[in-house]
């Protein structure tokens, strides 16, 4: 199978020799010195045996189908993406992401842009504020090391511009950094929590040598309902109106406009169609769970976007696309089997996860659906809790494949991550650098 879009848009050949062995987590103990790039030449199968369990696998063609989708969604919608990038970590599903048009790379820390910017990220979107000498001078030596490298930072308050202005006087360089102004919400993390302080903040970096006032950020994801999405949205809207009012934004380049997580990403889109600053803007929204999809809070929230039908939506669906797959180790009561998947292993941040499918070696063609009455009630470290009727088919050395919701806690346990086809070959591996 060609993974050429699974290949970094730079150092690939270093990514592809990066050594595994029996010390990384599921790789085979027989495997002995293997390169990643040469996981896909072994003739594994996970249905085969072939890999220790618990195994995490993506589906090549889901991830492929989930990065056209938003290609496709951003198209009809008029909108540009950054995905978020810390819910992988896997410069090839950087490269996916980039190929298909994303214009930037979202990075949380210093750590995570040096990633990007490694293997091949342009344009990277801080959506934190660096904070501390080492953060802030890592963002001006990135600039300093690559004049074609673009880089968007966040700030919420003077002290905050300030600190970046220090570094700028530190760097001694005639290239201003591009800020963007977050704003935020009474209860919910950083940003400023109304249009008074906003202006503040913008005017402060509008004025400050070596910083410049490239646009409004905000991030919307941790509220619970759509009427709490579109009443803050609004504030960031007469945000946007009030600091375009006043000429604080940078000249020469369009105003960039970005919000949203993966679960209301189609309100921010369809709230940012609405934005009219009397020039040019760009809208971009930042998802970034959407590449892996998830089975359970955002596909929820995915179907929720499709009942609603207000924003322009490709034809086909988002799919999950990363499975644990574990073995029943026991089933010591009628009502209860043991498998061997825990919290090191998927993650439970928005809830246990969730048996999807079965398989038992030997008697069955293909994996089939677990029924009704199957869920895990506990997970420990290595072990899980699965509750089940007591006519449940499901015996020692069966498998079972699990999804999860916010596949992000799902992806930073595992270094190396098995790329599947649709028989459950391996035809490739995925490295992740959390």
């Amino acid at each position: 199978m060609d993974l050429n879009d699974f290949a970094p848009l730079a150092n690939a050949a270093e990514l592809d020799a990066t050594p595994l062995g029996p010390l990384v987590k599921g790789i085979p103990p027989a495997a002995g010195a293997l390169r990643l790039g040469d996981v896909g030449r072994q003739g594994w199968n996970l249905l085969r045996g072939d890999l220790p369990l618990p195994a995490a696998v993506m589906h090549v063609d889901r991830l492929r189908a989930n990065s056209r989708w938003m290609k496709e969604f951003l198209s009809l919608n008029g909108l540009e993406i950054a995905p978020h990038g810390k819910t992988t970590m896997a410069p090839q599903l950087f490269a996916l992401q980039l190929r298909d048009g994303a214009w930037a790379i979202t990075v949380g820390t210093i750590h995570q842009m040096a990633v990007a910017r490694h293997f091949g990220a342009r344009r990277v979107l801080m959506a934190n504020q660096p904070m501390g000498r080492v953060a802030i001078d890592a963002c001006y030596a990135s600039l300093e090391a690559d004049p074609g490298f673009e880089l968007y930072l966040l700030a919420d308050s003077p002290e905050g511009v300030e600190m970046l202005a220090a570094g700028a006087r530190r760097a001694g360089t005639d290239r201003a950094i591009d800020v963007l102004l977050e704003v935020g919400y009474p209860g919910g993390r950083t940003g400023c929590r109304d249009v008074g302080k906003a202006i503040a903040v913008a005017e402060a970096v509008a004025r400050t040598p070596g910083l410049r006032l490239a646009g409004i950020e905000a991030f919307e994801g941790l509220l619970a309902t759509t009427e709490a999405v579109d009443s803050f949205l609004e504030t960031y809207a007469a945000v946007a109106a009030a600091v375009a009012a006043r000429g604080l934004f940078r000249r020469g380049a369009p105003v960039v406009l970005t919000a949203g997580g993966s679960a209301f990403f189609d309100r921010v889109a369809r709230r940012l169609a609405g934005i009219d600053l009397g020039g040019p803007v760009l809208r971009v929204i930042r998802s970034g769970c959407y590449i892996a999809h998830d089975s359970m809070g955002y596909e929820k929230q995915f179907r929720r976007m499709k009942a609603a039908g207000e924003v322009g939506l490709p034809r086909h669906d988002l799919e999950p696309a990363l499975e644990v797959w574990a073995w029943v180790q026991s089933r010591p009561d009628a009502t209860k089997a043991i498998v061997s998947m825990g919290r090191r292993d998927i993650g439970t941040d928005a809830g246990w996860p969730v048996p999807t499918l079965w398989f038992r070696p030997g008697a069955m063609q293909r994996p089939e659906p677990v029924g009704a009455g199957h869920a895990i009630e506990g997970l420990n470290d290595q072990h899980g809790h699965l509750v089940l009727p007591a006519s449940s088919p499901l015996a020692v050395g069966d498998m079972v494949a699990f999804g999860m919701g916010h596949p992000c806690t799902t992806f930073d346990k595992w270094q190396a991550m098995m790329l599947v086809d649709g028989g459950y070959d391996v035809v490739g591996a995925v490295r992740t650098f959390f």
